[in-house]
């Protein structure tokens, strides 16, 4: 029988963090300030939310399986006890579609005003470009989207009945996938206003903030978290905008013995939803997202008919669950 909690550490004198030491670069430790009780993260079940997720069909904006996959995000947020704020909004994709778009914000303990920020993205890209056999192929995105998707609606139904010391908001953006095809070297006047064809979703939320004067601590994106042997590198922007954040997260990881998944090592940045949130909302947030240093970011599933339920793993999900619980509980 699983522990309800899983606890760490048990002993304040063996708890230990990370900080950076300034003068030679190295990290040293010091005697976290606290000691929690961490909630257990359920790798099974955050592998139910993301095969529901697949079994509704590619998410792809304007189609069934994106509508009905909307409808049972809301449901599965209100029933966690989230107050829902429904974010409908419309977009041109770069070859000419019109997008009928929404962002869902679910609010967890919304009276806390020391707040961290939760996102994914949920839809998923119209074609799979990197396809080599075929580029124009619906494919699932059960790592990307679904599996971030997944996490997080593991992490609200505990937070349901277990709360920390700080309120949590999840994002599920929309519109994140629809950017230009990897075979598309012609250029696409941007509409005004607009910064870039992918990630319209964070675009339009950072600008049109679903309650007035809304902040965050900081915010952690997740983006490709599910894969089998997934690892996640320091991520260039992460870097940039919020170093501190950085350093909590893989830290955390590390004292659970998560370094070989979470590898201190940093890597060039990408265009993903933080990059917006960080630029236009002004919150700090990093971006967890799977890096392989052969291929380069993202592994061979990425926007390929691969990218389906028999690439993701229980224990990687677990892995990315845990940790996120663990910088929240010892906020």
């Amino acid at each position: 029988m699983k522990s309800k909690y899983l606890v760490l550490p048990v002993l304040i004198s063996l708890s230990t963090a990370c900080r950076n030491n300034k003068e030679n670069g190295t990290s040293v430790e010091k005697p976290l300030e606290k000691v929690v009780q961490v909630p257990f993260f359920n790798g099974d079940s955050a592998y139910s939310y993301v095969k529901k997720q697949v079994d509704f069909g590619p998410r792809i904006p304007n189609s069934k399986a994106h509508h009905e996959t909307l409808q049972y995000l809301i449901k599965k947020l209100k029933d966690f006890g989230a107050t829902v704020t429904e974010q409908p909004f419309e977009a041109k994709s770069y070859d000419g579609q019109h997008l009928i778009l929404e962002n869902i914000i679910g609010s967890f303990y919304p009276d806390k005003q020391k707040r961290i920020l939760l996102a994914a993205h949920w839809d998923t890209r119209p074609f799979a470009d990197k396809d080599k056999e075929k580029p124009n192929a619906l494919f699932d995105g059960a790592n990307d989207g679904a599996s971030g998707v997944g996490v997080l609606l593991e992490i609200a139904r505990i937070l349901k009945t277990e709360s920390p010391d700080v309120g949590v908001d999840i994002i599920f953006f929309d519109g994140e996938d629809w950017g230009e095809r990897n075979d598309d070297n012609s250029k696409h006047t941007l509409p005004a206003g607009q910064l870039d064809w992918w990630c319209l979703g964070s675009q339009y939320w950072a600008s049109h903030k679903h309650k007035a004067n809304y902040s965050a601590y900081y915010g952690i994106l997740l983006d490709m978290v599910g894969s089998t042997g997934a690892k996640f590198y320091r991520e260039e922007e992460s870097l940039e905008y919020a170093p501190s954040i950085v350093e909590k997260v893989w830290n955390h990881a590390s004292r659970l013995g998560y370094s070989s998944v979470f590898v201190k090592q940093n890597v060039g940045g990408i265009t993903d939803d933080h990059r917006f949130v960080n630029e236009i909302a002004k919150i700090p947030m990093v971006d967890i997202v799977h890096y392989d240093p052969v291929l380069g970011f993202f592994g061979d599933y990425h926007h390929s008919r691969k990218d389906n339920m028999q690439i993701i793993s229980k224990e990687t999900l677990q892995v990315v669950g845990t940790t996120l619980l663990n910088v929240l509980y010892y906020e």
